[in-house]
């Protein structure tokens, strides 16, 4: 029998040209690898003709550098791709891994752990695996696809999270009695979580805001599905307002006890970061510190941004319970718009029907003039008036044919304007305006407080009993009963829910049919059918 044993030169004699082009940076079946300064190439099986074949089997390197395997065989991608159809054949495949590797996306190398004979040697057997680049485009992939199908949360948690750790952090503060400062390593723990959380939220409320309530999706959906989203989309909008109106406050109570002694914390906090710096001089050193110093300041500065008021700028989260408050109207704009298009509402073509239907009854031209002049608002354009010297005796039923001709200033066809414009005019001082408006809504605002405190009693109390009430308070009554009697099932159920801004808390009870309350006003007499009503400050219920 034949020797079929081969020695290690025999094997590199074999396979020369495999070994030089692993050595010289080349695959057999590649040719030379994209050059490093084309980037662009590893995006090429993205808009390729087979894209989809190409997706297919980059996802599962994909799912092999998640699951720690190196490398992969042709046969092992064959059995593990997701084939919405038949598979392909093998030398579909091997031309597809081929092509990857010619774009950089994958890296190739002989195969020679299933050689059996030298013949096997002279076959393209090749062990597939990410590439640098390839890493890059999957990762690159991977947020592109997570970002399009994100859609923006209103965190309630979130909000829960930054308190707690403003509290914890408040307590570490508070208990340093000798002076020396608190615990760096705890602070600096609270503080990277107080981030970590602050900035998810802010990143989702302000994801919300550009796109609230989604009335562009609503007014595509089917109206099947809106009705049953509405209801859930409400309920969700006005559970993180209430949780936004009661947790705000007490965040903005210890950001605003924090911040006088926050600076020397933060600096600590710089320090003990700077210390992972790289190594360089002392100044680079003192840089470093200074640098992170800023940015937690500045973090810090958002935080407070977000709960208090900064100068003439509300807080963030005023802003986001404004357009919160908002979603609830466009929703119902929305579902409005749907109701109108399943109620087959005459449409523009069928006006127009109409309207030729009206033509051809009209008795002669003259009628059908007029009619088209109220139509389509063709009225007589006399009023046009830049001649000092025109005739004001002229009807304005005059055509322009048979009027005389007008004359107009060049500089109107030339600029646009019949006169050259003045000087700017002068910026004007409106502090004191702006000063004596803030005046007046710092006093509404009283008033406001000064009803919603006699009414919001968090006790039942008839409406029989209530007795006079001002401009003020009678304005908040009708506002918040007409919110109630908006969810009132049926004349005798009773209601309760929060108001819209989250702030109030309703509960109204009918009482017998035959009772009678009258409520005394400036704009006149309120009378009905008696009511039990508690009204609760949000703040109370917790």
């Amino acid at each position: 029998m034949p020797n079929h044993e081969l020695s290690a030169r025999d094997i590199y004699r074999s396979n020369r040209p495999s070994f030089h082009a692993l050595t010289q940076g080349h695959s057999e079946v590649g040719g030379p690898a994209p050059s490093a300064n084309d980037p662009t190439e590893l995006f090429r099986h993205v808009s390729a003709e087979k894209a989809v074949f190409y997706r297919r089997i980059m996802d599962v390197f994909a799912a092999a550098k998640r699951q720690y395997r190196l490398q992969l065989r042709p046969d092992e991608v064959l059995a593990e791709a997701q084939w919405h159809d038949a598979p392909p054949r093998i030398e579909e495949l091997n031309a597809a891994l081929t092509q990857l590797a010619d774009w950089g996306n994958l890296q190739s190398q002989p195969d020679t752990a299933r050689v059996a004979t030298l013949n096997d040697f002279y076959r393209a057997r090749f062990l597939y695996r990410l590439s640098l680049g390839g890493e890059a485009v999957e990762a690159a992939l991977a947020v592109f696809f997570q970002t399009l199908q994100h859609r923006a949360e209103l965190q309630t948690v979130a909000l829960e999270d930054i308190a707690s750790r403003l509290l914890a952090l408040q307590t570490l503060m508070d208990a340093d009695t000798a002076g020396d400062g608190p615990d760096t390593a705890k602070v600096h723990e609270i503080l990277r979580d107080l981030v970590r959380v602050f900035e998810s939220l802010a990143d989702n409320a302000q994801a919300f805001m550009a796109g609230v309530a989604r009335s562009i999706e609503l007014q595509q959906a089917e109206a099947g599905s809106v009705v049953g989203y509405k209801r859930r989309l409400i309920d969700y909008l006005e559970r993180f307002m209430g949780d936004l109106v009661r947790r705000s406050d007490a965040i903005a109570r210890l950001v605003q006890g924090l911040t006088p002694r926050i600076d020397p914390v933060l600096l600590r906090v710089a320090e003990r970061e700077a210390r992972d710096a790289a190594p360089g001089g002392e100044q680079d050193l003192a840089d470093e510190k200074f640098r992170r110093w800023q940015a937690w300041r500045e973090r810090w500065k958002g935080l407070r941004g977000w709960f208090l008021q900064t100068g003439q700028e509300p807080p963030q989260a005023e802003l986001l319970r404004a357009r919160v408050r908002a979603a609830i109207p466009q929703l119902l704009g929305a579902i409005a718009a749907i109701n109108e298009r399943r109620s087959g509402r005459s449409d523009r073509s069928a006006d127009f029907r109409m309207l030729a239907g009206w033509f051809a009854a009209c008795a002669d031209e003259d009628e059908a003039h007029r009619l088209a002049r109220a139509a389509f608002a063709l009225n007589p354009a006399r009023h046009f008036s830049l001649n000092p010297q025109a005739d004001d005796s002229l009807p304005a039923s005059t055509r322009w044919a048979d009027a005389p001709p007008l004359q107009i200033n060049p500089r109107l066809r030339e600029y646009g304007e019949a006169a050259p414009r003045g000087p700017l005019a002068k910026v004007r001082d409106r502090s004191d305006e702006r000063a004596r408006m803030a005046g007046q809504l710092a006093e509404e605002s009283r008033q406001v407080d000064a009803a919603r405190r006699r009414l919001a009693t968090g006790r039942a109390t008839r409406l029989s009993e209530l007795g006079e009430l001002d401009t003020h308070a009678f304005g908040l009554f009708l506002n918040l009963l007409g919110e109630a009697l908006a969810e009132q099932s049926g004349p005798d159920a009773a209601i309760e829910r929060q108001t819209g801004d989250g702030l109030l808390h309703i509960r109204l009870e009918p009482l017998d049919e035959g009772s009678l309350a009258r409520i005394v006003a400036p704009a006149g007499v309120f009378a009905g059918r008696d009511h039990r009503l508690t009204i609760t400050a949000t703040m109370e219920l917790e």
